[in-house]
């Protein structure tokens, strides 16, 4: 069962959260979902099965600008450590693992980076890497549309609004891999997608910006473990980001699977939550 509640965190500003332990699940491993671009936060219910084999409790919540949270406009990758501290202390939760799919998956890094203290193991699944990464040619292997709508976020949000008011859904940016997934065990994404953007892509938007600017955090903080899983046929995300990412965080494993795309690689989500409870007991 999935509880649902409006926090305050100041400045008039609220975060929609999603808790899957309210009722009797206080005693599982907290791990926060981090939702991608553009989601809700809803948590993964084709992860629930899983989750419960394992005493995973899930906690996650709509990022700004998304869903029922408030907008906070010129928010920075790393604000979402701020975000889930706050979650987590009015849930009572001390420490936690963390995990993100697609945009969500640096945000996860970000916690990982600045809350130490707290966090006991990060997964990223599909994630990009810092913008302007040294090393890494940043849009080589991403969709046309891909490259496009990032390219506008580079230029500063009113291209980035331009852009978004008349983007349309482009097929082309998922492998066939994908559209299995989408079509299949990951069809939950159409639970999460529509909800993101029925008031507009503020929440979007507000994502690529992040991306594309600095966020706040050097992924190379991150002491607690991490697994980065990455498809080899991701068009969104080329694998190249994962495998920058694991060059540069000392403390990371790299999965890479060869048939995947960026949806299909989720199907390894499963190993990568038993992955964080053998890493965390």
């Amino acid at each position: 069962m999935v509880t649902e509640l409006d926090l305050g965190v100041g400045d008039g500003r609220t975060l929609h959260v999603y808790d899957t332990g309210a009722d009797g699940g206080r005693d599982r491993l907290a791990v926060f979902w981090h939702h991608g671009t553009p989601n809700i936060g809803a948590p993964p219910k084709p992860l629930f099965p899983a989750a419960d084999r394992l005493g995973i409790r899930w906690v996650s919540y709509d990022r700004p600008g998304y869903g029922g949270s408030t907008p906070d406009r010129g928010r920075d990758v790393a604000s979402a450590a701020a975000c889930v501290s706050a979650v987590a202390d009015a849930l009572g939760i001390d420490r936690f693992a963390v995990m993100g799919h697609s945009g969500g998956a640096p945000h996860a890094l970000a916690c990982g980076a600045l809350l130490p203290g707290r966090v006991l193991g990060v997964v990223g699944v599909a994630g990009l890497a810092p913008f302007g990464a040294d090393g890494l040619d940043w849009f080589a292997g991403m969709s046309a549309s891909g490259v496009a709508s990032l390219r506008a976020a580079v230029e500063g949000r009113a291209s980035k609004e331009t852009y978004e008011a008349s983007a349309a859904y482009d097929p082309d940016m998922f492998s066939p891999a994908d559209h299995a997934a989408l079509a299949g065990g990951w069809s939950w994404f159409g639970e999460v997608v529509g909800p993101a953007v029925e008031a507009g892509t503020g929440g979007l938007i507000d994502d690529d910006l992040a991306f594309v600017a600095p966020w706040g955090f050097d992924p190379a903080q991150v002491a607690a473990p991490v697994l980065l899983s990455h498809g080899d046929l991701d068009r969104v995300v080329p694998s190249s980001h994962g495998r920058w990412l694991a060059r540069h965080c000392p403390s990371a494993e790299l999965r890479l699977s060869p048939e995947d795309g960026h949806i299909s690689i989720l199907d390894s989500a499963v190993a990568a939550l038993e992955w964080l409870r053998s890493r965390i007991g």
